[in-house]
């Protein structure tokens, strides 16, 4: 090991303070740090740095230096990843990359704006970062899998709180909990067949060349996150979509349409535009079936009789929405609504209001174990239904808790559980992979060891 070590180094004294000069000879950037044989540039030091600033991050004389031990640490999973043949898929790297880019073209305000600041296309910016984030997914992957195993005991949860100084403990914000039960209307089988039908009118029209899909998606599809662009969906992954519409979306030829299929949403046609790999261009078609009046008043009947026998106390929320919700997602957790943000059940108010504006209306006025009355609603999907609302807990703004806090402290626990494990294989690792730091950082107090 000391021999290959030695070899690396006189390689790496030969290219460490390589630079890139301009006509006057002044330096734009360098190597200022190697593990392995990956290399931290002054400009990825540099970038970091400013991204910190831009988004307005309190920096200091030490900034740099932390961000520096946050690289190397980074460059380390990248060596040991690379050592234990991790790999990353093209539908992940792609994945990730059009998130960046979403993001980026988000914050700009439009794919034209993003052109004209970064002087190139999506594409080409894509392609400039698809290296460097092939690596952060390899590190990511190498991270989750040190710390996969770690787990806490209540025992664990109750220690962590105990060792938190008084001063220290965190203020917590109003949160709620919240149960419902749904009842959406029966579609009967004459309206299925009516929708399925129309469906299979329009792709005949298509094929018969009387308009063009596009067209035919802006007149006719009930589908809101498509219709007004021509049915058009672009950079979609597969997964994203409910595996019908993957299952033809991969399989046709450009330009190929679908037969008509089924979801949970209705009734689809799709046309492929492109694929490239695990991602599609798709213009997609929905008719959904429609739903009679006498449905919706025989699911709001059947609700009625459901909160009746809820206000009778005689079966507990949790048991009622498991047996009768028509949401399988909040049935499966007792009836509770589960958190986008985080995972949990518990919703901070400005949460709740984003999730969904008439929970957070109903649940303001009632008090820990009220229901609400039957009430209409509007799902994820866009279709109608009816529920009953049940505020299962309420908090107000306090000092956090073992007996109201107890998730939050858990997840709190097992986090620094994970980072002691994280730093016991940073000095197991750095002892055995080449590690070499620039003079500019001599003068920096690291947590970790990264020298021999």
């Amino acid at each position: 090991m000391k021999n290959i070590k030695n070899k690396i180094f006189l390689i790496v004294i030969c290219f460490l303070f390589i630079s890139i000069a301009n006509a006057q000879e002044k330096v734009i950037d360098k190597i200022v740090a190697v593990v392995g044989n990956n290399y931290i540039l002054q400009s990825d030091l540099e970038t970091e740095y400013q991204q910190m600033i831009s988004a307005q991050e309190a920096v200091d004389g030490n900034t740099r230096c932390k961000l520096m031990e946050e690289l190397l640490f980074q460059k380390l999973l990248l060596a040991q990843a690379q050592r234990d043949s991790l790999d990353v898929t093209e539908g992940q790297l792609e994945q990730e990359l059009d998130r960046r880019m979403q993001y980026y073209i988000r914050q700009l305000g439009s794919e034209e704006k993003f052109v004209a600041f970064y002087g190139k296309s999506v594409e080409d910016y894509k392609s400039d970062l698809k290296e460097d984030v092939r690596d952060l997914l390899m590190a990511q992957q190498m991270q989750t899998k040190i710390t996969a195993d770690i787990a806490v005991t209540p025992n664990d949860v109750k220690e962590y709180f105990k060792n938190i100084p008084e001063d220290s403990i965190p203020f917590v914000n109003a949160e709620v909990e919240v149960g419902q039960i749904v009842k959406k209307p029966a579609i009967t089988p004459a309206e299925k067949k009516e929708a399925k039908d129309k469906i299979e009118e329009i792709r005949q029209r298509i094929l018969k060349g009387e308009a063009s899909f596009a067209a035919m998606a802006a007149l006719y599809s009930q589908d809101p996150g498509s219709a007004n662009k021509g049915g058009l969906y672009e950079h979609i992954q597969r997964g994203q979509f409910v595996p019908e519409w993957d299952a033809w979306a991969f399989r046709l030829k450009k330009n190929e349409m679908s037969e008509v299929f089924e979801t949970v949403y209705g009734y689809f046609i799709i046309q492929l535009i492109e694929r490239r790999g695990d991602e599609v261009d798709a213009r997609s078609l929905l008719i959904t079936p429609a739903v009679d009046m006498n449905d919706m008043l025989k699911a709001k009947l059947a609700l009625d009789t459901i909160y009746t026998k809820l206000l009778q106390d005689t079966i507990s929320f949790s048991e009622m929405a498991a047996k009768y919700s028509d949401d399988d997602e909040s049935k499966n957790s007792g009836g509770l609504i589960v958190n986008p943000f985080n995972g949990s059940t518990r919703f901070q108010m400005d949460q709740i209001g984003q999730y969904d504006q008439g929970v957070a209306f109903a649940v303001d006025k009632l008090k820990i174990g009220e229901k609400t009355k039957p009430m209409a609603m509007s799902g994820q999907d866009g279709k109608q239904a009816y529920r009953v609302l049940y505020l299962k807990n309420r908090t107000l703004p306090h000092k956090a808790n073992l007996v109201d806090d107890y998730q939050s402290i858990q997840a709190a626990t097992l986090a620094k559980k994970q980072q002691e494990a994280i730093q016991v294989w940073i000095r197991k690792k750095s002892a055995d992979t080449y590690v070499h730091i620039a003079d500019d950082f001599k003068n920096c107090t690291f947590n970790n060891k990264w020298m021999n």
